[in-house]
C-alpha cells in the first residue's frame, strides 16, 4: 500500500492498517499516532521524525529490502576477498624464509613471522583496538632483536619486514572481522560469507606461495592464510556478541547493516507498542523512546540503538524478556522504560533512573530502591513488599495508586550496632490504602537536609525571603526532624503541582546568604569587642597614671582628678567606680600593686527610652503568652510557628514594629531580651534581631 493512501486514509479517521505491505514507503515527519500496523511489513520503510506516540508495531516486520540484503551481501563477500589478498602478502612474507639462501633476508623473514605471530596474539587477547597501541612496539622490538643478530642491511630489511608484517596483520584483523561482522549483521548466508572469506584467502595465499616458492612453501604459506582467515572469522563473530574488546567492530558493522533498513530516526515513539516485532537493520538512533514496548521483540540486538537505553545489554534484555529477577541494574538508566508487569523480585535499582518509567502490575518484592531517581514514574498497582525505600527520589507526578505493599524498609543497611533498618509500619502490615497515604506526605513535602546543623536565625530569614519570593505559593513548616550527627531534616509542605526544585533551590541560595551574612555579623561584633577592651584597657592606664600623680597630693584636687578622667572618656555617659578600701586616706584614691580596682561601664538610658523599651516589651511578652496558650510549644515545629506569628503580627503592626525597632537601637538586643520573660524569647530575637539594620 503506497503512504498517500495510508495517509489519506489516517486522515479520514481510519487507524486499523495491520498486515498492510509499507515496503520501503516513506512517512517522513508524518503525525500517525495511533495507528495499528501491526503484523504489517514494514521492511525498509522511513519514519524519521514522525510523531508515532501510541502507534502499534506488534509483529511487525522491519529491516532491509531483498535489494538491499544483496547489495549488502556482495559488498561483504568484497571485503572478504580484499582479506584473502592480503594474507598473500602474509604468506609471501613467510615463503621468503624457504626461498632465500641469504642469511640477513631469512633473518628478516623470521623477524615478519615471529612479529605476526605475537601480534595475532595481543589482537586475541585484547581486540584489534587494543593491538593497535601495542603493534609499533612490537614491531620495534623485534626489528632491535633482529638487528643485534644481523648488521647493516639485515637490520634495515628486518626493520622493514617486521614493520610490514604489522601493518599486514592488522589490516587482516580489519578485513576479516568487517567481512564476517557485515555478513552476520545482515542476516543472510552468514555462514557462506565467512566460507567465502576462508576460501578466498586460503586459495589466494596458496597462489601466492606456489608462484614464489614452489611446492615447499606450500604447506606452510597455506596454513599462514587459514590462520589469516580464521581470525578474521572469529573476530566478527565474538563482536557481534557483544565482546567489549571489540565493540568499535559491531558498532560498525551493524551502523552498515542498517544502511536501507527501517529508520525511526529522531522519531516519536512514546507509548508505543513493538511486541513481537523483528527488529533487525532498524535505525533508532535519538528516538524518543518513553514507555515504549519491546516485549518479545527479535533480533534488538541487530538494530542501530544510538545513546538510547537500548545501548545497554542488560536494559535491553530486561526490556526484552521482562525478567531482572535477582539482576543488578546499580545506576542503570532506565529512564521512561516500559517494564509493565516486569519481574524485579530482588533486583538492584539503587541509584538507577527509572524516572518516568512505568512499573505498572510489576513485581518489585524485596526490590532495593535507594536512592533511585523515581520522578514521573508509575507504579500503579506494583506489588512493593519489603522494598528498601531510603532516600527514593519521588514527587507529586510519581503515581503510588493501588500499590499492593504490606511493609517496607528506609534504611537499605540497619543502623550501626542493631538490626533497624526503620520498618514501616514499626509491626503489623499496611491495611489497604495506607501505604499511598504514607508517602503521600513525602510527595507534598520539599525536604531541606543541613549536614552540619542549622543556624535557626539564618533559617528563619532565608524561609521567610523565599516565602516573600513565592507569595503565591503557600509554604509551611511540616516537620523537622534530628537524625543525630549534626543531621537536621526540615520538612516543608508545598501545594501539590508546586516546582519543587525551585523551591529547594532558592532556599539554599537564601541560607547560604544568610548564614554568610550572620557570620559577617558576628565576627564584626567580636571584632568591636576586641577594639573596646583595647580602648578600655588604654583608658585603664591612663586613669592609673593620674591616679599615682594625685595620690600625695591635697584633697581639694581631688575634683581635678575626677574632671580629668572623666574628660578623657570619649562618652561622659559612663562612670567609674573606684574601690578605695585598701587606700589609707579613704578620700584620696591610691594606686599600688595590691590595690583593686573596678570600672563598671553602663550604658545610662534616659527615662522616656526606657518607657518606650518596656511598652515595646510588655505588648511582645502579651502576643507571646497569648499565642502559647492557644498553641503547643513542645516540639521545635511547634515552636517555630508561635515565633513565626508573632513576627506576622509584628510586621503588620509598622507603629509596634517601629516601637520594638527603636527600643533596640537606644537599649540594646541584650537589653530588650532581658526585658522578656518567655521560653520563646531567643529564637524571638533571633528573628527580628536584623530588623536594627534596615
Amino acid at each position: 500500500m503506497k503512504a498517500s493512501k495510508i495517509l489519506k486514509d489516517y486522515a479520514a479517521g481510519e487507524r486499523d492498517f495491520r498486515r498492510v505491505n509499507l515496503r520501503g514507503q516513506s512517512f517522513q515527519g508524518e503525525d500517525l499516532s495511533g495507528a495499528d500496523f501491526s503484523e504489517a511489513d514494514i521492511r525498509g520503510a522511513n519514519f524519521k521524525n514522525a510523531t508515532l506516540k501510541g502507534t502499534q508495531f506488534c509483529s511487525a516486520k522491519a529491516g532491509l529490502q531483498k535489494q538491499w540484503v544483496v547489495v549488502l551481501l556482495l559488498v561483504s563477500w568484497i571485503i572478504s576477498g580484499l582479506s584473502g589478498f592480503i594474507s598473500l602478502f602474509v604468506g609471501l612474507l613467510v615463503t621468503y624464509i624457504f626461498t632465500f639462501s641469504n642469511v640477513t633476508d631469512q633473518v628478516s623473514s623470521w623477524i615478519a613471522l615471529i612479529t605476526i605471530i605475537v601480534l595475532f596474539a595481543v589482537i586475541l587477547r585484547q581486540g584489534i583496538g587494543g593491538a593497535g597501541v601495542g603493534a609499533v612496539s612490537v614491531a620495534v622490538s623485534v626489528a632491535v632483536a633482529g638487528a643485534g643478530a644481523v648488521a647493516g642491511a639485515g637490520a634495515v630489511s628486518g626493520v622493514v619486514a617486521g614493520a610490514g608484517a604489522v601493518a599486514v596483520s592488522v589490516a587482516v584483523g580489519f578485513a576479516g572481522a568487517f567481512a564476517v561482522g557485515f555478513a552476520l549483521a545482515v542476516s543472510v548466508a552468514g555462514a557462506v560469507a565467512g566460507a567465502v572469506s576462508g576460501a578466498v584467502a586460503v586459495a589466494v595465499g596458496f597462489a601466492g606461495a606456489v608462484s614464489v616458492a614452489g611446492a615447499v612453501a606450500v604447506g606452510f604459506a597455506g596454513a599462514v592464510a587459514v590462520a589469516v582467515a580464521l581470525l578474521g572469522n572469529y573476530l566478527g563473530w565474538r563482536a557481534l556478541k557483544g565482546d567489549p574488546r571489540d565493540v568499535w567492530i559491531r558498532t560498525m558493522a551493524i551502523a552498515f547493516a542498517a544502511t536501507g533498513g527501517t529508520s525511526f530516526y529522531k522519531a516519536d515513539l512514546t507509548d508505543a507498542d513493538f511486541t513481537g516485532a523483528i527488529l533487525k537493520s532498524t535505525d533508532l538512533r535519538e528516538a524518543t523512546i518513553t514507555r515504549t514496548c519491546w516485549r518479545k521483540t527479535i533480533k534488538l540486538d541487530r538494530a542501530r540503538p544510538g545513546k538510547t537505553i537500548l545501548a545497554d545489554t542488560a536494559v535491553r534484555e530486561l526490556l526484552i524478556s521482562g525478567n531482572g529477577y535477582n539482576k543488578s541494574y546499580v545506576e542503570g538508566n532506565l529512564r521512561g522504560a516500559n517494564l509493565r508487569g516486569a519481574n524485579l523480585n530482588k533486583a538492584n535499582l539503587k541509584q538507577a533512573d527509572i524516572s518516568e518509567a512505568t512499573l505498572k502490575d510489576a513485581n518489585l518484592e524485596w526490590t532495593n530502591l535507594t536512592k533511585a531517581n523515581c520522578v514521573g514514574t508509575d507504579f500503579t498497582h506494583a506489588y512493593l513488599t519489603g522494598a528498601y525505600l531510603e532516600a527514593w527520589n519521588i514527587e507529586s507526578s510519581t503515581k503510588l495508586e493501588d500499590v499492593d505493599c504490606q511493609f517496607v524498609y528506609l534504611l537499605e543497611n540497619p543502623e550501626p550496632g542493631t538490626d533497624n533498618r526503620e520498618r514501616r509500619p514499626s509491626s503489623g502490615e499496611f491495611q489497604p490504602g495506607e501505604f499511598t497515604k504514607l508517602f503521600q506526605e513525602v510527595l507534598d513535602t520539599v525536604d531541606l537536609i543541613f549536614r552540619n546543623g542549622v543556624d535557626w536565625k539564618a533559617f528563619i530569614a532565608a524561609f521567610k525571603k523565599v516565602q516573600v519570593e513565592n507569595e503565591d505559593t503557600e509554604l509551611a513548616i511540616q516537620s523537622i526532624e534530628n537524625k543525630g550527627d549534626g543531621v537536621v531534616v526540615v520538612k516543608v509542605s508545598v501545594p501539590p503541582d508546586t516546582n519543587k526544585e525551585k523551591i529547594h533551590s532558592d532556599f539554599t541560595q537564601n541560607y547560604e546568604l544568610a548564614l554568610k551574612a550572620v557570620e559577617e555579623k558576628y565576627t564584626a561584633e567580636l571584632q568591636a569587642r576586641d577594639d573596646q577592651i583595647v580602648i578600655y584597657r588604654e583608658q585603664s592606664a591612663d586613669l592609673k597614671e593620674i591616679i599615682k600623680l594625685q595620690a600625695n597630693r591635697p584633697i581639694q584636687n581631688i575634683i581635678d582628678v575626677t574632671a580629668k578622667a572623666e574628660n578623657d572618656m570619649p562618652d561622659n555617659s559612663q562612670s567609674f567606680n573606684i574601690d578605695q578600701s585598701q587606700a589609707t586616706n579613704p578620700i584620696v584614691p591610691i594606686a599600688n600593686d595590691n590595690a583593686r580596682q573596678e570600672f563598671n561601664i553602663t550604658n545610662n538610658l534616659t527615662s522616656k527610652q526606657k518607657q518606650n523599651l518596656a511598652e515595646a516589651a510588655a505588648e511582645i511578652q502579651q502576643l507571646l503568652n497569648q499565642l502559647s496558650q492557644t498553641n503547643p510549644t513542645t516540639t521545635s515545629k511547634e515552636k517555630m510557628i508561635v515565633v513565626s506569628e508573632v513576627v506576622d503580627r509584628i510586621e503588620n503592626n509598622p507603629t509596634l514594629k517601629a516601637k520594638v525597632i527603636n527600643a533596640m537601637k537606644a537599649g540594646g538586643v541584650e537589653a530588650f531580651k532581658e526585658a522578656l520573660d518567655h521560653p520563646l524569647v531567643n529564637i524571638l530575637m533571633a528573628t527580628i534581631e536584623g530588623w536594627t539594620e534596615a
